[in-house]
């Protein structure tokens, strides 16, 4: 694709009478639908019309527009008047078309006194816009037809032209993705579709000569003739823009009249502003060549307003840009777009499109010319450079042997000059050769446009002529190197509007040839003027003018000295001083002494260099190895392809090969996710076995395998001692086992001191590693003080002992061990496994302690499978988290931590039903060690563990399927919240009775049996005097009758005196409490002076043996209970059926003295009953109403007076008025 070729501007016109009316230009629209042939040609009779303009309207493609401007021109229409054009029109008998122009124009413009013109208010309707938005558009492609029409690929070649879809190709292009990654991008069609973010600007950078202003080019060519297939058809409007242009431009709209609208166009600025920020309109605005822009750091501009999103937020934008010059008004989010040149596919194609055609004979001739230099192939990476090196190909013989940029463009600028010297004679060959030879002024004019405070790369064609002279000036623009543009000549400090005019402006060919002129100029200064060199590179990034200072390298040999010198102290000048260095071919001497200085610090050669920076940094390694340099670091920054494992060759993505370098020490390998498979592995240790210093090889950022085989690892690398790094950074690869190994002493020390530790999280080569670090410890006897494995063991062969973890590898007996520790997560050691470990303690001679970690361990092991060397050396085997140790003599466990011991027999042991299995066993274990050992325990606690009891060996299972057995070291028992039968109660006094310490049996919170038969009762308990308990020691069980007793005095003292309230806020377990303490009393013959049933009554039961509460429980009937007081909740009316079955709960009470009812209605009975055995009967309806007693059949107040049935029903209508808005009222009236 050819870059930033040539442009020509259209041939200029004459000036245009400027309307800054925006009505009147509105109506020349409208006046424009009118004109057919037939009137144009009238009204220029009438008007007088010279016969060429006649036949020049008649022939015209736009005769309409042609007649408008010719009226313009001649007077017959302006902002104030249109008459002359009325008239004629009335004088061709053209009435209706005359009020109709008439009316238009009253519309868009009024006339005042005064014939001053004044802008009327309104709206364009739909056919008009649409019409305006073609005729804008139509004048756009118009514009942009001359500057992709013409593109000149070498500019003294100047009777070749081409449209640019011509010479088109494309090139490599990448888009930055949301993790600021570079991705290939197949096709310029993409570049909206996948830049990063939702930016409505994207940036498309590149290199000098990389094709940026011709694919911009190409995609207005897309626009301008409706591609099918191109994406860039779609907006509405195109506008583009060359920056370089813009220089003291404040508006797009004026940049958009001046450079883009015809002369004679009908568009005025207002036209304009009212049509790019309509935002109905979808607009693709491109501005080319950034680095060109002359305003770039002036806020005010538009260009910065539109990337800062300031201003015309709605269109997108697209603009080119050289690397170095991104604009840092663009967001983070704004996506970016890298042109990476040509490859030789796109070489090819350029070649065969734009330059042989079908000649495949000249095609494979120039062709051959970048195959047999790799350098001219890699500089011609940028397009511009093969396109211009193609073309002269084509046209003449070739220079072959180019070996640097400075060089190529050498030859470039002789071939303009010797093109310009075949056509003169041999006198102007001469005065050519000087002026070829001598351009100093040209030189200064390059490098100042470049280096001042504001980037000018335009200038006026006079100051030029008189600054070089017109012999001089002329040459240049004859060949190409100088280019003219007729432009506006804008006069920014009139005050008011001036009528148009126009310019020549100079320009270079391409910045390129600018920064070529330029570096004259610098070279030349930095020998002469050291401390301005100096000074100079202090304020300019070398990135921003790397071809001026890489050109000047080329040219003088101490220019490049100190030009080096200073570009290696800027941030990663390293690289762009290997640039410089090549340019310079004139000393050897030099060369070395720089290459030396380069290779002494870290050579990085990264993924996004360019193809040309890549094989010019492995020149100068394979000349520092030639001269037996050191080279100190070669860092393979994600460049690395693949490797031949024949040759040991590494190749690069770029294609580059990179041979074996004899005098490379370290090789640093970043291959950023990727996967190295073990031939590749292989095949990179063979490399480095060819690089016969290299002592170290570096791998970064990518997944090797775990190990090598030993037999493959070439024996140099044995031999030299080659540390070889893996991309975590703390592992060395074993040369001799083939595994990799920690590699720093500290952490290797560290390890053995403070133990290893492998766990099933870690990645395989860390545990493969740890296992390596303990292999090799035993064999250099480096003690280790323990190893861990942590939830990584798998399994282990009872047979020889051999451990076996999860991810496969195996661990191995070791001579220098001295503890093992083992955590399964909770998961079960089996006693083969068990038997597995102590055979591999056994087998590593220096263990002291096995220890376990939470295990579920097994409750013993069979003594004649324990080896008796374990015994010999008091090996210990603890279970850490419990504190048991094995009794290897016995194979049973037995507590180790005598403080643990004493705790447990003095506060008492507790198995809760959430308590992990292997704590239940634990506890249980313990209490079988206490039994074997005689050893006293306080008390068991079983809280809702207890499942069930067996009531013939009283062996109690719990819920996690454990036993608990009999034991004689246990002086009580708690059980919590448990369902207690009959059956389970008689099993766990048989569980008492074989337990011959066990004093107390304690229930708390359980729901017992009433009582237990007292012949299933063991008669042992009674003389052992053993206590068996309820309720915290309120209740005891008679072990002679099975009842329970109440164990409290002041209780009892209560009952007899007080009696007790129940409340329906009670909790549950209270009221549970409670009716146990009046059943048990009622047992055991305890009088009851009172309870109160405090809105806690529901109902009766159906037997009428009981009542129920309000929470569910049943209010049983107590023989021994005085007074019964029922106080329903405020409004409660007692049904028939309830006050009844009340009734007969008080008449079968034996020792109920007295019935209260309160707050409650009670129903009316005709047959009340006329007596409830010794129990009086009291009804207090209301708090304010006086009771009643009942009376045989009648209810009788405290006055003896009679309840009528008439004052019943008033009693009734005042109670209901009371309650009317109580819960029970409203729920009866719902009801």
């Amino acid at each position: 694709m050819a870059s930033n070729l040539r442009q020509p501007s259209a041939e200029p016109a004459e000036p245009r009478k400027q309307s800054n009316h925006p009505g009147f230009g509105r109506f020349k629209i409208e006046l424009s639908a009118v004109l057919t042939i037939k009137i144009i040609l009238e009204l220029s009779v009438i008007f007088g019309y010279p016969n060429a303009l006649l036949d020049e309207l008649r022939n015209a493609t736009d005769a309409a527009l042609l007649m408008i401007m010719s009226m313009e021109e001649r007077g017959q229409i302006d902002p104030t008047d249109i008459s002359p054009l009325l008239t004629a029109l009335t004088e061709m008998d053209r009435h209706g078309t005359a009020r109709q122009v008439e009316g238009w124009f009253e519309q868009y413009v009024s006339i005042d006194e005064g014939k001053r013109a004044k802008v009327v208010e309104y709206q364009l309707s739909p056919e008009l816009a649409e019409k305006k938005m073609a005729s804008f558009i139509s004048e756009l492609k118009g514009t942009c037809h001359t500057l992709y029409d013409r593109i000149q690929p070498i500019p003294y070649i100047k009777e070749k032209m081409y449209s640019i879809d011509k010479v088109f190709i494309e090139v490599g292009i990448e888009y930055c993705d949301r993790q600021g990654s570079w991705k290939t991008l197949s096709s310029y069609h993409g570049i909206f579709s996948v830049a990063k973010g939702s930016s409505r600007i994207q940036i498309i950078e590149g290199d000098p000569g990389y094709g940026k202003s011709t694919l911009a080019l190409q995609l207005v060519y897309d626009w301008c003739n409706d591609v099918s297939d191109s994406p860039y058809r779609r907006p509405d409007i195109m506008i583009f823009l060359n920056l370089r242009q813009l220089g003291g431009i404040t508006s797009i709209d004026d940049a958009i009249e001046q450079f883009l609208l015809p002369r004679d166009s009908l568009f005025t600025r207002q036209d304009v502003e009212e049509l790019i920020n309509n935002r109905n309109i979808n607009i693709l605005l491109i501005l080319d060549a950034y680095d060109e822009y002359p305003d770039q750091h002036i806020k005010d501009r538009f260009v910065r307003q539109i990337l800062e999103g300031k201003i015309l937020r709605h269109i997108d934008v697209l603009l080119t840009t050289r690397s170095s010059c991104i604009p840092p008004a663009c967001g983070s989010q704004t996506g970016r777009i890298r042109l990476t040149g040509f490859d030789e596919s796109a070489r090819e194609q350029y070649v065969r499109k734009a330059v042989t055609g079908d000649d495949a004979e000249e095609l494979q001739k120039i062709l051959q010319q970048f195959n047999t230099n790799p350098i001219l192939r890699d500089i011609c990476q940028a397009p511009l450079f093969s396109v211009m090196y193609a073309h002269v190909a084509h046209e003449e013989e070739a220079f072959h042997n180019i070996r640097s940029v400075t060089e190529f463009f050498l030859y470039m600028i002789d071939c303009f000059h010797c093109h310009a010297q075949n056509k003169v004679s041999d006198e102007e060959k001469e005065q050519l050769q000087r002026y070829a030879a001598n351009h100093q002024q040209l030189d200064a004019v390059a490098f100042d446009s470049l280096t001042g405070e504001k980037q000018q790369l335009v200038w006026d064609k006079d100051i030029l002529i008189k600054k070089f002279g017109a012999e001089f000036y002329a040459l240049h623009v004859n060949i190409g190197i100088l280019v003219e543009e007729e432009v506006i000549n804008r006069n920014r400090g009139a005050s008011r509007p001036q009528p148009i005019k126009y310019q020549t402006e100079v320009r270079f060919f391409h910045k390129l040839f600018c920064e070529w002129y330029a570096a004259h100029h610098l070279a030349k200064r930095v020998t002469s003027f050291w401390s301005w060199f100096y000074d100079f590179c202090k304020n300019v990034n070398p990135y921003d003018l790397q071809f001026v200072y890489r050109f000047a390298c080329g040219m003088k040999l101490k220019a490049a000295k100190e030009i080096i010198k200073l570009v290696q102290k800027k941030q990663d000048g390293d690289k762009f001083a290997v640039l410089c260095a090549l340019e310079q071919k004139d000393s050897a001497g030099y060369v070395l002494s720089t290459v030396r200085d380069l290779v002494s610090r870290d050579v990085r050669i990264s993924e996004n260099d360019t193809k040309l920076l890549q094989r010019t940094t492995l020149q100068l390694l394979e000349f520092a190895s030639q001269k037996e340099v050191p080279i100190k670091c070669l860092n393979l920054n994600r460049s690395f392809d693949s490797i031949d494992s024949r040759l040991a060759h590494i190749t690069l993505k770029s294609g580059v090969g990179l041979r074996p370098i004899a005098s490379l020490q370290l090789l640093i390998l970043r291959m950023e996710a990727t996967d190295v498979p073990e031939p590749e592995l292989i095949s990179i240790l063979s490399y480095v076995g060819q690089c016969d210093n290299l002592g170290e090889l570096r791998f970064e950022g990518c997944n090797l395998p775990v190990s090598v085989p030993a037999a493959s690892i070439p024996s140099e690398l044995i031999s030299r001692n080659v540390k070889v790094v893996h991309p975590c950074g703390q592992y060395s690869l074993d040369l001799r086992m083939g595994q990799w190994g920690f590699n720093n002493k500290e952490t290797i020390k560290m390890l053995c001191s403070k133990g290893i530790t492998v766990r099933s999280d870690v990645p395989l080569i860390e545990q493969q590693a740890l296992l390596l670090l303990t292999t090799n410890s035993t064999q250099d006897n480096r003690p280790v003080n323990c190893l861990r494995l942590d939830r990584c063991m798998d399994k282990v062969n009872q047979t020889d002992g051999k451990v076996t973890l999860e991810s496969g590898l195996s661990l191995l007996p070791s001579s220098v061990l001295r503890k093992i520790e083992i955590n399964k997560g909770g998961a079960e050691v089996t006693a083969e496994e068990m038997i597995g470990l102590l055979i591999y303690v056994s087998k590593s001679e220096k263990v002291e302690e096995l220890v376990f970690n939470g295990c579920t361990l097994p409750t013993s092991l069979p003594a004649d499978k324990i080896n008796a060397t374990l015994i010999t050396r008091d090996v210990k085997v603890v279970d850490s988290r419990l504190g048991y140790r094995m009794n290897l003599i016995l194979g049973q466990w037995e507590i180790n931590d005598e403080t643990t011991i004493r705790k447990l027999c003095l506060e008492g042991m507790t198995l809760c039903k959430d308590d992990p299995l292997i704590q239940q066993q634990a506890m249980l274990l313990f209490l079988t060690n206490s039994t074997q050992n005689n050893r006293p325990v306080y008390c068991l606690r079983l809280d809702r563990c207890a499942d069930r009891v067996d009531t013939a060996d009283g062996k109690v299972t719990l819920k996690t399927g454990l036993f608990l057995l009999p034991s004689s070291v246990l002086r009580k028992i708690e059980i919590t919240g448990a369902e207690i039968t009959e059956g389970d109660m008689i099993g766990l006094l048989t569980y008492v009775s074989k337990s011959e310490k066990l004093e107390k049996l304690v229930f708390v919170g359980c729901h017992l049996p009433l009582s237990v038969p007292a012949q299933f009762i063991p008669g042992d308990l009674t003389s052992r005097n053993v206590q068996v308990l309820r309720s915290c020691g309120k209740y005891y069980l008679d072990l002679t009758t099975g009842q329970w007793r109440i164990n409290d005095e002041t209780t009892i003292r209560k009952l007899r005196s007080v009696g007790i309230t129940l409340c329906k806020d009670d909790p549950l377990i209270q009221q549970q409490a409670m009716l146990l303490l009046l059943t048990i009393s009622t047992q055991n013959n305890i009088l009851i002076f009172r309870v109160k049933l405090h809105e806690l009554f529901s109902s009766v039961d159906s037997d009428g043996l009981s009542l129920v509460l309000h929470s569910g429980l049943c209010f049983p009937r107590l023989s021994s209970l005085k007074q019964l007081w029922i106080s329903t909740a405020g409004g409660r009316e007692v049904t028939v059926d309830e006050w009844t079955g009340i009734l007969n709960y008080a008449k079968h009470s034996q020792l109920l003295r007295e019935l209260r009812m309160e707050s409650c209605l009670l129903p009316w009975l005709d047959n009340n009953p006329t007596n409830c055995g010794n129990t009086e009967v009291i009804w207090n309806p209301r708090a304010d109403v006086g009771g009643y007693t009942l009376q045989p059949g009648r209810w009788q107040d405290g006055y003896g007076q009679v309840l009528t049935r008439t004052a019943y029903g008033d009693l009734v209508t005042r109670f209901r008025r009371q309650f009317s808005d109580s819960d029970w009222q409203r729920r009866a009236r719902r009801e």
